[in-house]
Order: C-alpha cells, then structure tokens, then sequence
C-alpha cells in the first residue's frame, strides 16, 4: 500500500496448514476477508486489532512487551539473512535502494559485530 505496487508471497507448508486449520474453523466464503472482525465478517481487522493479537501472542510465548506487528517483519528478515538469503533479495523484498539500507533495517551491522567479540577466544 505504502509504495503503491503489489507483493506477492509465496506460502510455505507451515503457512498453508495453518491456513487450512483456521479456514476449517471459520468455513469463510470465497469473498470474504481472512482476518475479520468478530462482529462483522465482512469487515477486516484493522492495524490496532493486528497490534493486540500480536501483542498478546508475544507475551504469552516469548514475553517479550516490546513487539509489533512491523517486528514480524524485520524478525524475518534478519532470519532470512542468517539462513543465507542473498543481500539482493532482501534488498527487493523490502524495496531499499541500498543494500547499506537493509543492513541497517535489520540490524546487521551490530549483529556482525557482536559475533566478532562472541567468538573470540583470549
């Protein structure tokens, strides 16, 4: 939305199961949205709601109160990079200009650094 273009994203198994969990739950229609409001399934959730679910699933797992939803996106990134996936990549599924960028967005730098100190033997 923010950049006008569409983002495609290919689901992996995990995903797909767990979508097939949830949709033999809720049973929606072919026009509805995923992730709607409990008082009208033709609404979706808004920003805030996607906040408290993620929110609530965070302390409830992780314990962590210092999460958002824009957290699940860097947190895949930095995963994706340390699995590997190549800096371009990233670059073109965040839309950075730079690669300087992504490594910053996604903390790399410092995290390069701390494992310097980490695996230093004196």
């Amino acid at each position: 939305q923010k950049t006008g273009k569409n983002n495609y994203v290919t689901l992996n198994c995990n995903a797909t199961d767990a979508l097939r969990a949830y949709f033999n739950e809720r049973h929606p229609t072919e026009h509805e949205f995923i992730f709607t409001k409990a008082t009208c399934r033709r609404q979706p959730i808004n920003r805030v709601q996607a906040y408290r679910i993620v929110r609530t699933a965070a302390e409830e797992t992780v314990q962590d109160e210092h999460i958002s939803c824009h957290s699940l996106r860097k947190t895949f990134g930095y995963h994706a990079w340390k699995n590997g996936t190549p800096p371009a990549l990233l670059m073109d599924v965040y839309n950075h200009s730079s690669y300087k960028v992504t490594q910053h967005y996604l903390g790399i730098e410092q995290d390069e650094r701390d494992e310097i100190y980490m695996n230093l033997e004196l």
